[in-house]
């Protein structure tokens, strides 16, 4: 039986790919600066012995291979104790490439926004289609009970990140998949601590284009300037194209809706103008209604008609920190959304609102990302929040950049705190306001734990 050490095996993908090595018959065990739940939970579960920190001491341990994440740098004790004693080490994509996706027809979905919500979305249906997938995802698919899973069947679908895959490897982790069928969700800038302009990125989503065969399939949107000009550089795959915000009859794109609710709750699937489809779901937004059309694109590549597609996106429940409702009581509604872009914001909130009307709307966004601690879409953040009633930043010493430069440029009523207490109170008070409407949403958006503050709310409520 073969052995692999994982360095940053707390982490979302490395957690995930140790259950898949694990499935695969290795041995597994691995080490985190931060050994906690819920992943420690899961990799306990699954017999992996778990490390607490960095020490040298780990090389006694003689794996057959060391995988190293990619949260890991030169200086770190562990890592400068394998380079000096020359042992065989690779970063998680290039493992799950040489160990996991051999004869596998891998189903990728990239993109700036919807990688998790789409590829949830996608497993589905293969699943619900009798076609047991294997999949690695970013997330916990609420249809699911894991984050990854071998499969019985060769179709593997997998969340395909952009970012970089290792200290020694600055490819982004998508390169090491070589897809079949791959999505292309959108493309916009994003991962400001290791690229410096969009063109970075586009070089990056050309050389994933690169690597998918003649007979592939990639699907992207038709209204996308910048995915447009990455295939412009070179496409050798068939292509498919989708189209969300157009009429259905103005479309040009191959894939097109046609909508029967504002909220996005229910609409109608087009393939070329004709309706392949009718989707009736728990899902909002346009955002969510995109996603779901290139899941049924990718699904049909490798055989699913759009039919059975929308009987299983009927059933989908979505996906943890999704606008995953934790509270519902005594008209407040509490959610955790793990939106962090501006792009992802307005989309969130823009379904929000269209499913509650005049109910009221406040928005609680921690700036965890590294592109949001940089300040780097600054400009754009005050519109993405014109469908909330309320925004209420948190603003700890660690944010460098002038919040209250975007509060002042944002429509709706904004403020910013230092403290979760504070933020608390303020929210609170605000649900105590007889003038407003009696129903409100809260809607918590950050890609972190945000210090608690979802249970802390909760129990303040309670």
């Amino acid at each position: 039986m073969q052995h692999i050490h994982i360095l940053g095996i707390c982490g979302t993908f490395m957690g995930s790919l140790a259950q898949l090595a694990v499935a695969k018959g290795f041995k597994v065990t691995g080490c985190d600066a931060n050994v906690y739940p819920p992943m420690s939970t899961q990799l306990e579960a699954a017999g992996i012995e778990l490390i607490q920190g960095f020490d040298s001491q780990q090389l006694l341990l003689k794996p057959d291979m060391f995988v190293i994440g990619n949260a890991m740098s030169r200086g770190n004790a562990l890592v400068e104790a394998i380079l000096d004693e020359g042992l065989p080490y690779a970063s998680g994509p290039q493992w799950l490439h040489d160990n996991i996706l051999p004869g596998k027809w891998v189903l990728a979905v990239s993109g700036t926004h919807g990688k998790t919500t789409t590829s949830s979305m996608l497993a589905w249906i293969l699943e619900y289609a009798n076609m047991a997938p294997g999949y690695l995802i970013g997330g916990v698919p609420t249809n699911f009970s894991v984050s990854a899973r071998l499969g019985e069947t060769p179709y593997f679908v997998i969340e395909a990140d952009e970012y970089d895959s290792a200290f020694f490897d600055k490819r982004s982790k998508f390169v090491h998949y070589q897809p079949r069928t791959l999505i292309i969700n959108n493309l916009e800038f994003d991962h400001a601590d290791i690229f410096d302009e969009l063109k970075d990125i586009q070089k990056q989503f050309h050389h994933l284009v690169r690597t998918v065969p003649s007979n592939g399939l990639v699907i992207y949107p038709g209204d996308n300037n910048a995915v447009d000009e990455v295939l412009a550089k070179g496409c050798w795959s068939s292509k498919q194209s989708f189209d969300v915000a157009s009429s259905h009859k103005s479309s040009s794109s191959d894939w097109s809706v046609e909508p029967l609710k504002e909220d996005g709750s229910s609409f109608n699937v087009l393939l070329a103008g004709e309706r392949v489809a009718t989707i009736n779901w728990s899902q909002l937004g346009q955002h969510n209604i995109a996603n779901a059309i290139v899941a049924m694109a990718a699904a049909r590549h490798v055989g699913v008609i759009p039919e059975i597609a929308a009987q299983a996106l009927s059933e989908f429940c979505g996906v943890k920190r999704r606008m995953e409702c934790l509270y519902s009581e005594n008209g407040v509604s509490i959610y955790d959304d793990f939106a962090h872009h501006p792009t992802a914001i307005e989309t969130t909130l823009r379904g929000l609102r269209a499913k509650v009307g005049q109910e009221r709307i406040i928005a609680l966004i921690e700036p965890r990302s590294n592109t949001m601690r940089m300040g780097v879409h600054q400009d754009a953040l005050a519109s993405a929040f014109d469908c909330a009633d309320h925004v209420l930043w948190y603003s700890p010493d660690s944010i460098t950049w002038d919040i209250d430069s975007v509060i002042d440029k944002t429509a709706t009523v904004a403020a910013r705190y230092n403290s979760i207490e504070s933020i608390i109170d303020a929210a609170l008070s605000l649900c105590e306001d007889s003038d407003k409407p009696t129903s409100t949403h809260i809607v918590i958006m950050s890609n972190g734990g945000f210090e608690g503050i979802h249970q802390q709310l909760i129990q303040r409520f309670k």
